[in-house]
């Protein structure tokens, strides 16, 4: 383990994967702060960090208009990120590959929900449209569609992107711009005496650290680290099962990542290769080293479900499998963030439920705001604030894969 170069800091972030970097890379890009920089990180090759495991992809079909201007953001951070980063001419040039989402509603209850979520992101500026079972078939004859009633799809700024080249280079400027990372992991936190500020946090290798303030940026680890200070976050390790399969008779055509009313989703990967993702329909919270696979999983639901929609994927072999965890926001799967009512200095960036890595520009961002000015001076994150948990009114986001 790492110590410390102070026994001080104006900001320790808890947690260096895409959360942490991107408030630390935010923090060192706003002329307005001037403080000290420490990221905790416990395990610095990101092996089982839920950034390693993500899918990748970016949307802009939501319920809620405010996590639709959070992914806007965010697509336009990918396709400018030397802009944003200066123009440094070492940080390169990225796009999203925009074959969009296909959601597929196989009722008129869920049609119906497509219907209203459109209205919603047409609002914001998204382009999301409506299909017809007939213009599907038109425009992807691959689909068996007898069960369908109603597509919906955005092909602007919807697709995969490059997710890892992001992540390595907001460390990488952070780093030279001075923050510095650990490899060490925060075991315990210390409140004043009238329990209204983070005065310290401890580390595993023993040295007791004087902070400013705290970012809770822990992944799916966020509850040990709110359980330090006494606060309770609804968030917890969910398993989620990748794989990756080439078939036997490719497809004609870029494939949609594909939201299949089963559950499973499946989406073009590159060369003659797809990505597929899913969950048992028994979903628990998970210890954070279970990364187990469930092989059963695929033979009885994930490539039944496939094989059925796109009927050339019966033929198919899997190259590479995986599981990840989702850092599950139990409450109502969307983000936390903000500082906490009561000790002031304990920020939340937590419970992203699968969304982190598309939301982590404007997360990132909004919090650093946060911590220069006290309050948010672009998107107004103030819904996704801790205080709708201790007043029990969630966000209700109907679309979350």
């Amino acid at each position: 383990m790492q110590a410390p170069e102070h026994d001080t800091y104006d900001v320790i972030i808890v947690g260096g994967a895409i959360m942490g970097s991107s408030t630390a890379w935010f923090l060192t890009d706003n002329p307005d702060f001037d403080g000290r920089v420490l990221v905790v990180e416990r395990d610095p090759t990101y092996e089982f960090a839920s950034t390693s495991h993500t899918n990748s992809c970016i949307r802009q079909q939501f319920s809620t208009e405010l996590n639709v201007r959070v992914s806007q953001f965010g697509a336009d951070f990918i396709k400018n990120i030397r802009s944003y980063m200066g123009g440094d001419t070492r940080v390169p040039e990225l796009s999203i590959q925009s074959f969009g989402y296909m959601y597929l509603a196989n009722s008129e209850a869920f049609a119906d929900v497509l219907r209203d979520n459109q209205k919603v992101q047409r609002a914001a500026g998204a382009a999301t449209e409506l299909m017809t079972p007939d213009e599907i078939a038109a425009a992807y004859p691959f689909y068996y569609l007898d069960d369908i009633v109603l597509g919906s799809i955005n092909r602007v700024d919807e697709g995969y992107w490059d997710g890892a080249t992001v992540f390595d280079w907001w460390k990488r400027q952070a780093r030279e711009r001075g923050v510095e990372y650990i490899t060490n992991e925060v075991v315990a936190m210390t409140r004043n005496a009238a329990g209204t500020r983070v005065e310290s946090v401890t580390l595993a290798s023993g040295e007791v650290i004087a902070c400013g303030q705290v970012v809770n940026a822990s992944g799916p680890r966020a509850a040990r680290t709110a359980a330090m200070v006494g606060i309770d976050v609804p968030v917890e390790p969910r398993k989620r099962y990748t794989w990756v399969f080439s078939a036997e008779q490719p497809l004609d055509r870029e494939l949609p990542l594909t939201i299949d009313p089963s559950g499973v989703h499946v989406r073009e990967n590159g060369g003659g290769t797809y990505l597929c993702g899913g969950h048992s329909d028994v979903d628990p919270g998970v210890a954070h080293d279970d990364f187990a696979m469930d092989h059963a999983l695929w033979e009885t639901h994930i490539w039944p479900a496939i094989a059925t929609r796109i009927p050339q994927f019966e033929a198919i072999k899997v190259q590479t499998e995986w599981t990840g965890h989702y850092a599950m926001n139990v409450f109502d799967h969307n983000a936390i963030t903000g500082p906490h009512a009561e000790v002031t200095n304990f920020l939340f960036l937590n419970g992203f439920s699968g969304h982190g890595l598309q939301q982590s520009p404007a997360m990132g961002r909004g919090t650093a705001e946060w911590l220069t000015y006290g309050e948010y001076r672009s998107l107004d994150l103030t819904a996704f604030h801790y205080d709708r948990i201790t007043a029990a009114t969630p966000i209700v986001e109907r679309a979350v894969i």
